[in-house]
Parts: structure tokens; C-alpha cells; sequence
């Protein structure tokens, strides 16, 4: 990747945010530590463009006939595609890590395998079930339920990115993309972000009704809480995050949002 100094932060952040996080045809121009700070704090600007694009194919399925289970695969779907399923190998390579027992070294290694173990497999399944057993609830309700489960899903499991790589998070490895974003973003700037999408997710609840604004805003919290410990386990398991391990915040941020959104 190249590394040509840019005139404009701002631009360098959006072109690391969907150049890492999404398979869209973006250059990387900087791969340095502020050029990875604009990025984690861009990161959920990237959801929302995963987002709407799960939710675009799930509202169209339904609008063609499909019933609320197609529409809910196809949504879970997208975002698997447009991150070439990023997020849910580092799930699965987490998921084995924590479960083979092994000090941090060893478990560390395990998870930088090609392959998939058992506990990996297992976290995969039930994740993706609940993923799609959560969004069917949700179109089965109303289509706009759906696509505001799509859209805010997709944004939080980036807003946990956000969080995971603000100052005081160690990487566990001195290599990779977890190094490269480990730590750059300051925790102020974390929690203003956080307090942005929380507003926007307030108000994109209020349009489908009042129930699903409060709902929307718990989704939000809820999320970025089961995010917050695995983080920690996480940290105390491994000495610090990697790439994986992010990815796997990340889907554990989306599937918690969605289950809230499905609940009541």
C-alpha cells in the first residue's frame, strides 16, 4: 500500500475506514498511526453503507414477495459479502483462541491458523442463527423495523471498532492490522462518536415509532456492553487485541443490537 503523505486527514481517515473495512474499491493512501485514527473514528460511517446496502436487499426480497426468513438471510448476507466475511473469521479465530485453554502465546498462534477449530464453528453458527432469527422477527414486524435493524446493527459493530482502538488498549502482537489501530484513537474522541451514533440511532428509531427509539438507544448500549467485556476478556487473555479479535467485537456488537431490536 502506498504511503504518500495527503493534504487532507479527513480523506485519509475515509479511505482507511472503507479500505479496511469494506471490500469497496477504496486506495489506502497512508497506512500510519493518524491515518488509523481517522479510520476507526470514520468506522461506523462505514456501517452505515453496509448497513443500507443489508438492508436494500432485504426490504427488496420483500417487496418482490419473499416472506421475512429470505429477507433476513439476504440482509445477514450482505454484510458477510462486502467485508469478504472479515468479521466473522476473526470471530471464529477469537471464539478458538478463548476456548483452547492454552496460554496467551499458544492461543495467540491458534488463532492465526488458516483453519477453523470446533469452538470457532460452533460461535459461528449460533451467531449467524441469531443474527437471522433476530432480523426475521424484526421484517416480520414491519419492513422499516427491519432495515432500521440492518442499518443500526451494521453501524454499532463498527462504533465497537471505534471504542476497541482508543488509547490504553494494548495490541497483542506487535504485527498486523490490530497493532496498526490499536490505541490511536483517544478516548474522548471514542466517546463523542459513541454519543453521535446514539443520537442518530435515536432518531432513526423515532421514524419508525416511540417504542423503537427507546428500543434503539438500548440496542446501542447493550451492544457496545458485550463488546466492552469481551474486550477485556480479551485483553486479559491475550496481553492486548489483534485483527481478529476486532472482528469479532464487532459481530458480537451486531448480533447483541439485533436481539435487543427483536425483543418486545
Amino acid at each position: 500500500m502506498s504511503t504518500t503523505p495527503s493534504a487532507s486527514p479527513r480523506a485519509d481517515g475515509l479511505r482507511f475506514a472503507f479500505g479496511t473495512l469494506t471490500v469497496l474499491p477504496v486506495t489506502v493512501t497512508r497506512w500510519d498511526r493518524d491515518a488509523a485514527r481517522g479510520g476507526m473514528l470514520w468506522a461506523p460511517l462505514a456501517g452505515l453503507v453496509v448497513g443500507a446496502g443489508a438492508a436494500l436487499a432485504g426490504v427488496a426480497l420483500l417487496a418482490m414477495g419473499a416472506g421475512p426468513l429470505l429477507a433476513a438471510v439476504a440482509t445477514a448476507a450482505v454484510p458477510a459479502v462486502l467485508t469478504r466475511g472479515l468479521h466473522l473469521d476473526g470471530l471464529a479465530d477469537t471464539a478458538d483462541g478463548l476456548g483452547s485453554g492454552k496460554p496467551a502465546e499458544d492461543a495467540l498462534r491458534i488463532m492465526k491458523q488458516s483453519d477453523i477449530g470446533p469452538f470457532g464453528v460452533i460461535t459461528l453458527l449460533f451467531v449467524l442463527l441469531a443474527q437471522v432469527a433476530a432480523l426475521a422477527e424484526a421484517y416480520g414486524s414491519s419492513w422499516s423495523r427491519g432495515a432500521l435493524a440492518a442499518v443500526l446493527s451494521a453501524v454499532v459493530a463498527r462504533l465497537a471498532l471505534t471504542l476497541a482502538a482508543r488509547t490504553g488498549v494494548p495490541p497483542a502482537r506487535p504485527e498486523g492490522l490490530g497493532a496498526a489501530v490499536a490505541g490511536t484513537v483517544p478516548a474522548r474522541s471514542a466517546l463523542l462518536v459513541a454519543a453521535a451514533v446514539t443520537v442518530a440511532a435515536a432518531g432513526a428509531g423515532a421514524l419508525v415509532g416511540v417504542d423503537d427509539l427507546v428500543r434503539a438507544v438500548v440496542a446501542v448500549a447493550a451492544a457496545c456492553l458485550a463488546a466492552e467485556l469481551l474486550l477485556r476478556h480479551c485483553t486479559r487473555r491475550f496481553g492486548g487485541v489483534t485483527g481478529d479479535v476486532f472482528g469479532g467485537l464487532a459481530e458480537t456488537a451486531a448480533t447483541t443490537a439485533l436481539v435487543v431490536l427483536a425483543l418486545g
